[in-house]
């Protein structure tokens, strides 16, 4: 009889223990699910770009000619007019030299033998002209034949007449005449193709690429250097067009080069291109930096989150609690007094792990985290709290993904 309160609490035990595992199955299977609360809500668009420099100048060779001297190579910082590499071209020193010389033929041969041509013309017309004097004279007073007199007026005519076109030519030669100005645009054309064997830089900026080197032929339309031109650094990013809709300019981003995945760094974005690529199904991004971290190099890798919506205070749902209907209106599955309910919401701004719902839910709801395929409206559940899951955004290390 001692022993008889000890079998009395073990059977009251045994009893309970067996009550409530009998009673498991009709308070339904444990199933994790998220509470829902009010909290800071951000809508992003994650994706990956390149670092490009806001324009690049290609530059060529306008002549043919053979490379004497390359002075840069790829990396240097080069100033409007610095020298990038020197031609050889015999044909257009020769062309130069050549025009030189016929100027200065002008100028010191034909200009001064013109105007000694009008001073002997001058000096024969007055003589022709003071022989006709004298011999009208004497064919006034009948000392000669008047066929003498006409004589030395045509000769006086004729001397006039090359003392006329001395003057011409003379006048014809004087600085800055038409026959001088053309010899003089010769020399300056002839100067000026041979200056184009001079290769400068016509921007300020960064050597990206060269393809000439000591001895090579270069042409008209072959490329020899690519300059990123100094400014502003960009982020090409080609974004989902799915994502279109929610992007604007001027919105912020958050980018991380692969390289350097715990240095982040600010962009905004500065161009939306107005065309979609077909192929890709993507639209080009263009993010501007200012200023550029100096650890940026042309076409690197960066990983970029651009912040499209915010909200201080939101009905946020976790992404893998919803659902989709047929008809493609947003579901979720409540739990209401240990029963399962679907429920169907309207949702707001998306993020990347969680969602907001503008109508549908309230603080304090409890939705499944994963629904089982086989449950059905009104099963009995128990919800297991679960853990939200973490928002990416949030990490030092941005995702590496389209989305």
């Amino acid at each position: 009889m001692k022993h008889r309160p000890f079998f009395l609490v073990a059977a009251c035990v045994a009893v309970g223990g067996l009550a409530w595992w009998l009673s498991q199955p009709l308070r339904g299977p444990a199933l994790p699910a998220y509470e829902i609360t009010a909290r800071p809500l951000v809508q992003t668009v994650v994706a990956t770009g390149r670092v490009v420099a806001v324009s690049r100048a290609q530059v060529g060779s306008p002549v043919t000619a053979v490379v004497r001297e390359r002075r840069v190579r790829e990396g240097d910082v080069v100033r409007p007019g610095d020298v990038l590499a020197v031609l050889r071209a015999d044909d257009l020193e020769a062309s130069l030299r050549e025009a030189q010389a016929a100027l200065a033929e002008l100028q010191q041969s034909t200009r001064p033998q013109a105007e000694a041509g009008l001073r002997e013309a001058e000096a024969r017309l007055a003589q022709a002209s003071r022989e006709a004097a004298r011999r009208r004279d004497l064919y006034q007073r009948q000392m000669i034949t008047r066929e003498a007199m006409e004589q030395a007026a045509q000769a006086e005519t004729i001397a006039r007449t090359t003392a006329d076109q001395a003057r011409l030519a003379v006048r014809a030669l004087v600085p800055g005449n038409p026959v001088e100005a053309a010899a003089r645009a010769r020399v300056e054309s002839a100067r000026a193709q041979l200056a184009k064997t001079t290769i400068r830089a016509e921007v300020a900026g960064t050597v990206l690429t060269r393809n000439a080197e000591p001895g090579d032929l270069v042409q008209p339309g072959r490329i020899l250097f690519e300059i990123a031109r100094a400014g502003d650094t960009e982020i090409l990013v080609p974004v989902d067009e799915k994502n279109l809709g929610v992007l604007a300019l001027g919105q912020e981003a958050a980018c991380a080069a692969d390289a350097y995945p715990r240095q982040p760094f600010p962009a905004t974005v500065s161009f939306i291109a107005p065309a979609v690529d077909p192929q890709r199904g993507t639209v080009d991004v263009r993010l501007a930096v200012r200023p550029a971290p100096a650890f940026l190099r042309q076409d690197m890798t960066v990983s970029v989150n651009v912040q499209t919506g915010a909200r201080a205070r939101a009905i946020a749902v976790p992404n893998d609690a919803l659902d989709f209907a047929a008809d493609g209106q947003a579901q979720v599955w409540l739990v209401k007094d240990g029963r399962a309910e679907r429920r169907r919401v309207q949702l707001g701004l998306r993020g990347l792990v969680e969602t907001e719902v503008t109508a549908g839910l309230q603080a304090g709801d409890r939705v499944l985290a994963e629904a089982p395929a086989t449950l059905e409206q009104g099963d009995r559940v128990r919800p297991l709290t679960a853990v939200l899951p973490a928002d990416p955004a949030t990490r030092r290390e941005l995702p590496v993904r389209l989305d």
